[in-house]
């Protein structure tokens, strides 16, 4: 499944594809223009260097993350509004046998947050998830204080799940994480609703 698994998600305006050396100098354009937005929330050990940007760095991780991708560990997808460049989403830590589930995670160019791409986004994902991978579980962690995230959710009406203490170590502090998740039952009653709303072209 995964090695027929395609490379290209579309939705209304967003497109989802892979990473290449190509997108590499709008990348980091993004990357330092909305940096302060971004840092805050991604998982770093106390006094560790924030992750490398240089292009020797991205293009190792772009080959992981086909490396995951073959083996159908995870998915990462570039998200582009025609040509450029707005951030990233993964479909991560899947796990096959009685699990079957996987956790989406996002970040977006502040620039064009609240727009609604990102929710666009996780519904082209959720619609790979449940119907190419055939995924019974997908949740997305989220700390409390970060309102954009949770906003991004709340659109949706992914059902909240509770508080996971001190889930992962965000720039230094063990963070709470609020658990959102939907599973592929309530899939099959909202994924038509969730398309006509975010994918279907107007």
């Amino acid at each position: 499944m995964s090695r027929a698994a395609p490379a290209v998600l579309v939705g209304k305006r967003v497109t989802l594809r892979s990473m290449t050396e190509a997108d590499y100098d709008a990348w980091i354009a993004v990357r330092e223009g909305s940096r302060h937005w971004l840092v805050r929330w991604e998982p770093r050990p106390a006094g560790a260097r924030a992750l490398a940007e240089d292009r020797a760095s991205y293009l190792s991780r772009c080959a992981g993350r086909e490396r995951e991708r073959q083996l159908g560990y995870g998915f990462g997808f570039g998200i582009f509004v025609g040509t450029r460049f707005c951030g990233e989403i993964t479909l991560s830590s899947i796990q096959r046998g009685p699990f079957q589930s996987a956790v989406i995670g996002y970040w977006i160019d502040r620039e064009v947050a609240g727009q609604g791409l990102m929710p666009e986004s996780v519904v082209a994902m959720l619609e790979f998830a449940f119907g190419s991978l055939g995924l019974h579980r997908v949740e997305i962690n989220i700390v409390p204080s970060n309102r954009p995230s949770r906003r991004v959710v709340e659109k949706l009406g992914l059902r909240e799940e509770g508080i996971a203490v001190k889930m992962l170590e965000i720039d230094g502090t063990w963070e709470d994480h609020m658990r959102f998740a939907i599973v592929a039952e309530e899939w099959m009653d909202r994924g038509d609703a969730l398309r006509s709303a975010w994918l279907t072209p107007d």
